[in-house]
């Protein structure tokens, strides 16, 4: 069987059972999508990867103790787990960052297409380039829901809970979002035609 069809359930049981080699699997099929996370929200690479790494030593040990309680949101849980990390980091050190994204971080490097020929990669790259130009000019607030409904499988909820307002307001803030982006994609195409 691919492991690409077997679900996370069923992987973290293989796990817990004892084979190690599921847990590999769960950490390949996600470890780009947490490390992205990480990075986005501290943007320093070296801080990334010890959160990263402790985030997954978190993650076995809860596992290995039979704390897991799967209701099929993996992701989720452990970006759950990076996200109080950073959180901990942060309160001893007394400093937030903003999720704004460094000059090396690309969160578009998570997106992957095998199938895509040059021209095709070509023609994508200057696309989500461009993208993540208009994505980095939104307000603060709709930026951060977009990004982690978008790009992190978060739901609504989980966004409310992670920021602190209620569903309507993330909500709100992701239909705004959406709205100002289609405002400065036709403001560009525009700019384009004429």
């Amino acid at each position: 069987m691919e492991t690409n069809l077997i679900s996370d359930s069923a992987l973290i049981r293989q796990y817990v059972d004892g084979n190690e080699a599921s847990f590999e699997i769960l950490l390949k099929r996600y470890k780009n999508r947490v490390f992205s996370y990480i990075m986005f929200t501290v943007r320093d690479k070296e801080l990334a990867n010890d959160v990263f790494q402790e985030t997954f030593m978190k993650v076995i040990r809860t596992l290995k103790k039979g704390k897991y309680n799967d209701e099929g949101k993996f992701l989720p849980w452990v970006n759950r787990i990076a996200h109080n990390l950073i959180i901990d980091h942060f309160r001893k050190n007394q400093k937030m960052p903003t999720t704004s994204g460094g000059d090396n971080f690309d969160i578009f490097d998570i997106i992957e297409d095998k199938s895509a020929n040059v021209e095709e990669d070509t023609i994508k790259d200057q696309l989500l380039s461009d993208v993540k130009k208009l994505v980095y000019k939104l307000p603060q607030d709709q930026k951060e829901v977009l990004m982690m409904r978008m790009y992190f499988d978060m739901s609504f909820k989980e966004i409310a809970e992670r920021t602190n307002v209620s569903i309507n307001t993330a909500l709100g803030r992701m239909r705004y979002a959406l709205i100002n982006l289609r405002k400065m994609i036709d403001s560009k195409k525009s700019t384009i035609v004429n």
